[in-house]
């Protein structure tokens, strides 16, 4: 094992007992670490399923699982791969799921609870403000679940949160936020914040649960520990407590996710919280050339409260950083552009999907994207729709949903009238006013028919042929039903695609729509295929959970080969041959926002930044315009106070005129003068 691991991951893997903090610079092999333990583990006498291992996505997951599938195939050859047992792997929310589905009684929901993702949150965001009689110039559900976010990731109750609100409107949201939780729950559902703060009140409130899910495993490891929020932190302390073999992989140095909740305090505190804890540090770099490299911890040695380390290139040499200066943000659109498209022509063996542009806000790529396309240069940009979020997709699931749970009423007043049966807007008022009156909900109250004789003909109809149709599906699915044919069957007996005809006039978006459609057909096909015991109701487990990630901009970007277009936060994780950082100035990078508010959020802003730079493999580019047009007049910008820490000239008596004096030297060159000197060991005086 030691041959093909340095001294520091060996350390790490070797280490098979009591709390362990892995801290995983950028591009040190942190998965081949995780892999790596998980199998040692294992021959040494674990069985793999007393082995549990948390990611934050599902992608990470499925990379650790086949990783860790193939390290034990290659030690068990000649064995059948559903013989060998595995780790329970998962991600925070998936596992929260499944300990709620068991215990969900004890906290007063339906184990067969439904997920709400951000379209069915604003739906009921949406009754609350209209219950409170607040419009929306006072504030939009968007803004209500913003608050309401903020306070579950700290972990804070609606009785807790009226307490931290301090400002009128933060009163207005606390007010809401009770109002949501009591309507959610009288929905059966939570939202995506909920799985982990249940969870956590779960464990805190019912030992015997937590003693049941905890005795299941004798070994813990955490991934990217450094973005655990509250409930995430202490979830995992509870459930390690008993056995301690806790082991925590991750970076303080790339914590970017503040604004989501996660608390980087939590890995600083590691050894606070396990006393006897022991710390291996990665700091071997496979990723990026040493000239890079100087420039990285050059810069995130500024950070005040942080783990003492470096990062140290595993090859040396490698072409300087350059700095390039532009008179406005539209020349450093083109010049950059222009370069790509030069550099792609005269290396064939250059592809674009080898470079990436970053930036900080979702403003800067326009011009990025009209100079590329003036240049005939592919480009992927991140952050468009979601698949998920597409309306006709939304709306085969909302049908998919109310034949597992027809109590969900956010689903069930989606499609109570799409297509178009007659349900018109007093026929579902008088439905949802009898549901509040009786206490129970809009499905009930379709099936009382008294009530449905009284709506208008038309509305007696449509009431009658959904209820009756769901029954008729409910019935296929609770014998062994081909899921894909069930699926096709709800959009035959809707004519859903006769809909997207009347909805949309073109061929082409006609049969753009009509193929997201079909694509969940072939989802749940997927899904079935993978699953011994496939049903619905997993089906849209998993799609609640992993919805973000399917078919997501950033997956498709790393698909295609062209230029890469992405925000620093889509950026972690990934790495590319070349890299151009735009928009280095003050305002942009470190955010206006984070200048206004305290050293904490300078920090995590230059977190943001290392992340930036260490996504460089070979060549890397720092630039910033020396304008920017705000509100049609172009006004002078001022260098990122990042990029006097880059280039060493921190402590110059002028440090406005150092860097552009070493930016004038580094323009149209690819060293950048200012960046020569080694790194340091101790934080610098600024």
């Amino acid at each position: 094992m030691s041959d093909s691991l340095n001294a520091a991951q060996a350390e790490a893997v070797q280490t098979l007992s009591g709390p362990l903090l892995v801290l995983a610079g950028a591009g040190t092999g942190k998965t081949r670490v995780v892999t790596f333990r998980v199998a040692n583990l294992i021959r040494h006498g674990t069985r793999p399923d007393r082995i549990l291992a948390v990611t934050f996505t599902n992608k990470a997951a499925n990379e650790m699982l086949e990783r860790i599938e193939a390290k034990l195939q290659g030690g068990h050859r000649g064995r059948k791969k559903q013989e060998t047992p595995m780790p329970r792997i998962g991600t925070f929310h998936a596992l929260c799921v499944q300990w709620l589905r068991k215990h969900a009684a004890k906290l007063g929901f339906p184990e067969k609870f439904a997920i709400y993702d951000r379209g069915d949150q604003e739906s009921v965001a949406r009754g609350v403000l209209r219950e409170l009689r607040v419009h929306d110039e006072m504030m939009r559900p968007a803004d209500l679940l913003g608050f309401i976010s903020r306070w579950k990731n700290q972990g804070l109750w609606p009785d807790v949160a009226v307490g931290h609100a301090s400002t009128d409107k933060e009163h207005l949201a606390a007010s809401g936020y009770r109002r949501y939780q009591k309507q959610l729950k009288l929905l059966g559902a939570f939202d995506f914040d909920d799985l982990l703060l249940y969870t956590q009140r779960l464990f805190e409130e019912h030992p015997p649960a937590l003693k049941a899910e905890s005795g299941l495993f004798d070994h813990i490891l955490v991934d990217e520990y450094q973005d655990t929020n509250g409930s995430q932190y202490a979830i995992i302390k509870a459930m390690a407590e008993g056995h301690r073999n806790l082991c925590v992989v991750g970076d303080d140095d790339q914590s970017i996710y503040g604004w989501r909740g996660a608390e980087v305090k939590h890995i600083l505190g590691f050894s606070k919280d396990w006393p006897d804890a022991k710390v291996v540090r990665l700091e071997e770099n496979y990723r990026s050339t040493a000239a890079i490299l100087q420039m990285a911890n050059q810069l995130i040695i500024f950070n005040r409260h942080r783990h003492d380390k470096i990062l140290r290139p595993a090859r040396h040499g490698g072409q300087a950083p350059r700095i390039l200066q532009f008179p406005s943000e539209v020349e450093e659109a083109q010049s950059i552009a222009q370069e790509i498209a030069r550099r792609l022509e005269g290396d064939r063996q250059l592809q674009p999907r080898d470079l990436a542009i970053l930036f900080r806000t979702n403003e800067q790529p326009r011009l990025f994207e009209t100079e590329l396309r003036k240049a005939k240069v592919p480009y992927v940009l991140t952050g468009s729709q979601s698949f998920f979020d597409r309306r006709e997709v939304r709306d085969l699931l909302a049908y998919l949903r109310i034949l597992v749970a027809p109590e969900d009423e956010v689903a069930l007043l989606r499609i109570i009238n799409t297509p178009p049966r007659g349900m018109g807007d007093k026929s579902i008022e008088t439905l949802q006013r009898a549901a509040v009156d009786q206490g129970s909900n809009i499905w009930t109250q379709m099936r009382h028919e008294p009530l449905v004789r009284s709506l208008p003909l038309p509305a007696q109809r449509g009431s009658q042929s959904l209820v009756q149709m769901v029954l008729d599906f409910q019935q296929r699915l609770e014998g062994k039903a081909d899921l894909p044919e069930v699926v096709r069957d709800v959009i035959a007996r809707t004519r859903y695609f006769d809909e997207i005809d009347r909805l949309y006039d073109t061929p082409e978006e006609q049969t753009a729509r009509k193929q997201s459609v079909e694509e969940v057909v072939n989802a749940i096909a997927e899904y079935q295929s993978s699953h011994r015991d496939a049903t619905l109701g997993g089906f849209l487990q998993e799609v609640a959970l992993a919805g973000k990630e399917f078919g997501s901009p950033k997956e498709k970007a790393l698909q295609q080969n062209a230029v890469a277009l992405m925000t620093l936060h889509s950026a972690k994780g990934l790495e590319f041959p070349i890299v151009y950082l735009v928009g280095m100035e003050e305002g942009i990078l470190p955010h206006r926002r984070s200048v206004a508010a305290d050293a904490d959020a300078i920090d995590e802003e230059r977190r943001l930044c290392y992340v930036g730079v260490t996504r460089a493999q070979e060549e890397l580019t720092l630039s910033l315009p020396l304008t920017r047009f705000k509100w049609g007049k172009a006004r002078p910008t001022f260098p990122s106070r990042f990029l006097f820490e880059l280039t060493g000239q921190s402590d110059h008596p002028n440090k406005a005129a150092a860097i552009r004096n070493a930016l004038k030297e580094a323009r149209g060159s690819a060293d950048a003068k200012g960046a020569s000197g080694s790194a340091k060991k101790k934080k610098p005086s600024r």
